[in-house]
């Protein structure tokens, strides 16, 4: 099964090949933003990916779309539940989408 490290708070898990970003997050007890409930209608659930971008599906034209929007945009930006995991991934939750609880891990 893939791995996926979260930072900043460098927690690591492992999830099914085909899972979105962010199902594999909020599953894990992991919050990303995701204001459109996943839908592909905002940019709250923007991430970047550190390693392993070129493993996930292309972006579509509706994603381009909302990550024009995106706060913090990088070459390797994603909408979380738009971006389908098949290998392992490191993503980094930008600091105005991150809201890591010290309780949490």
């Amino acid at each position: 099964m893939p791995k996926i490290q979260f930072l900043p708070k460098d927690v690591t898990i492992e999830v099914k090949e085909g899972t979105s970003i962010l199902d594999a997050a909020l599953e894990n007890n992991i919050h990303i933003n995701h204001n459109c409930g996943g839908n592909c209608a905002c940019s709250t659930c923007h991430v970047i990916i550190e390693s392993g971008f070129d493993t996930l599906n292309e972006v579509s034209e509706d994603e381009e779309d909302m990550l024009d929007e995106a706060e913090g945009l990088t070459d390797t930006s994603r909408l979380a539940c738009q971006a389908i995991i098949t290998k392992d991934l490191i993503v980094r939750i930008p600091e105005t989408e991150s809201t890591w609880d010290d309780d949490t891990f």
